[in-house]
């Protein structure tokens, strides 16, 4: 059996052996010098009080050199010195300030040693990682993707560990305020090693999410985590299929390339503009309030930039018969859309493009300040386009908030967004498929219902499972018969003639007898798994409704429960007094 996270013996011990390896040569310098000058004060011929001459034993001689050779000072000993002793006391003096000068030189070399300073980062880091008690995700990458993974799991309540190769990332992760300590270490997260002491198999590791900008890293990330890990949950970033494939073939549970993801979603938005919308407010972070954009029109619309996203931005427009016409310094590989040479940041090229009468662009090069020019050209040209427009860096949003496009399409945010689709609730995947799948007027139906209710803000979303453990009021109930259904459940502990903040989504039953947005006097059965969408504080509020005996009851029966032995006894004895008394 594998012992989780604990790494040989030698590592422990590391550091003090490169300390005494590196300080070999001023010891024994130091050794040496000191026992020379204790052997020559010994053979130094003394004088006692009595005018005999006196050696110093060795112990007083090591004494006196001890207290002198470290410049602490403190008299002669046990009698005052004959000249020869202080001649030789002189030359140890001298002697051991050449030895300690040396010495220290070394001690400060050492300390500003890189391999000694990342051993003791690295055993720190250990330490604290196998110090963690409570359930934790491990992020390779603190770029900012990175950054905002981890602000969203600190947001969730979720510990991180990160695993960064460039130190000054690493450096910037104290500048934030995180709820709770962030452990990160400045390595390469690609070595399985490395992943082993960031806690890859430590028992609280709950997920593994990669996300650096390398996908080779990215996919030995994958690898190991597949090997030496199985049972965990792995989040990859890939920008390229091969990759991805590569993953795939691995095992890799959830791979996430976020050009793919837009494609995809401009897809949907071109043809279902109201699932669109849906899915997009219920996967956004949590705590940010969505923005309602017009729906992007169908008509001719004008590409600059082919490179990885432009050419999936091609594919989704041509899966929905979308004419488009491609402006970039490079023919495209295809034939079949009009092209026009250029980048797209001059009006000429606009023009030829028939950008006049388009109803739409997207500014996809790899440059966010060729991107800002590219949509402001149009606009000036077309003041009705519907810009969709690629932040490749997302310490630019300043300049992308000044201007007002209908679609900014941030990579980290995609990820980010996917990833805590994925790993806040899983069965809110299962859900996002169903919407995918249903028609037009039933999403704009729901998007409509839902953000009346709950505002543009983004919601939490969550799922309960009503068990023993999850729900063990509720499921108490259940299993003796009773009959409860998703209505008497949402509402208020505070006040039952009030209902919570929230709406169920989808109810997930082992029979395969699932439900997307269940009527509210549906039954609930034990083993369920309901997703909920709603404020934060009705989120706690539904918590205390499936596992507090109290305030189950009261939403139940309107009426409240003594609480506690005591208050129960006084409760029941004036309706036994009452009973005595009467006729």
């Amino acid at each position: 059996m594998k012992t989780p996270l604990t790494p040989p013996l030698a590592r422990h011990h590391s550091i003090f052996f490169l300390i005494m390896r590196r300080l070999r040569a001023p010891l024994i310098m130091l050794i040496t010098i000191i026992s020379i000058a204790v052997l020559g004060l010994t053979l130094a011929p003394g004088v006692d009080p009595d005018g005999k001459v006196h050696y110093l034993s060795f112990f007083h001689a090591f004494y006196f050199i001890s207290y002198t050779a470290t410049t602490i000072g403190f008299g002669e000993i046990p009698y005052a010195f004959s000249d020869q002793q202080r001649l030789w006391v002189l030359f140890s003096i001298y002697m051991s300030v050449i030895g300690w000068a040396y010495t220290l030189g070394t001690v400060f070399a050492i300390l500003a040693d890189r391999n000694l300073q990342q051993a003791i980062a690295m055993q720190g880091f250990v330490g604290a990682v196998r110090r963690l008690g409570e359930p934790f995700y491990l992020v390779c990458g603190y770029g900012e993707t990175g950054r905002l993974m981890c602000q969203a799991l600190d947001r969730l309540g979720y510990r991180a560990v990160v695993v960064e190769l460039d130190e000054s990332k690493v450096g910037e992760i104290d500048l934030h305020s995180y709820a709770a300590d962030v452990y990160a270490i400045a390595a390469d997260a690609s070595n399985p090693e490395t992943l082993q002491y960031a806690g890859l198999t430590h028992p609280s590791c709950i997920g593994v999410i990669a996300l650096t900008n390398d996908d080779n890293a990215n996919l030995a990330i994958s690898i190991a985590a597949r090997l030496l890990a199985p049972r965990l949950p792995t989040l990859a970033r890939a920008e390229t299929r091969e990759t991805a494939d590569n993953m795939a073939s691995f095992g890799t549970r959830h791979i996430i390339n976020p050009f793919e993801k837009f494609g995809e979603a401009l897809g949907l938005a071109l043809h279902a503009p109201a699932a669109w919308q849906l899915l997009g407010w219920l996967t956004g972070l949590p705590g940010t309030t969505i923005e309602r954009h017009r729906d992007p029109p169908r008509g001719s619309w004008v590409l600059c930039g082919h490179g990885r996203f432009g050419r999936l931005m091609v594919d989704a427009m041509d899966a929905e018969s979308v004419p488009v016409t491609i402006i970039d310094r490079r023919p495209p590989d295809d034939i079949e859309h009009r092209w026009i040479q250029g980048d797209g940041t001059g009006a000429a090229a606009l023009d030829a493009a028939g950008i006049r009468d388009a109803v739409g662009i997207v500014a996809s090069t790899s440059s966010d300040v060729d991107n800002l020019s590219i949509a402001v050209t149009a606009r000036q040209l077309n003041k009705d386009l519907f810009v969709v427009l690629r932040q490749n860096h997302y310490s630019n949003h300043a300049l992308f908030d000044a201007f007002e496009s209908d679609i900014t399409v941030v990579p980290s945010q995609i990820i980010a967004h996917e990833c805590l689709a994925i790993l806040g609730t899983p069965l809110l995947s299962t859900f996002l498929d169903e919407i995918r799948r249903r028609d037009e007027e039933w999403c704009a139906s729901l998007l409509e219902h839902m953000t009346q209710r709950l505002s543009w803000k983004v919601p939490d979303v969550w799922s309960e499972r009503i068990n023993l453990s999850r729900a063990p009021a509720l499921y108490r109930r259940l299993m003796r018969g009773e009959t409860i259904t998703l209505d008497q459940l949402l509402r208020s502990h505070a006040n039952r003639n009030e209902f919570l903040a929230c709406e169920v989504l989808y109810l997930d039953r082992d029979d395969d007898d699932h439900l997307i947005i269940p009527p509210a006097n549906t039954p609930v059965r034990p083993g369920d798994e309901i997703l909920l969408a709603g404020k934060h504080s009705s989120r706690a509020g539904f918590g205390l409704n499936i596992t507090n005996e109290h305030a189950l009851n009261y939403i139940l029966t309107g009426t409240d429960l003594p609480d506690g032995w005591i208050w129960e006894k006084l409760s029941r004895r004036p309706a036994r007094i009452e009973k005595r008394h009467l006729p």
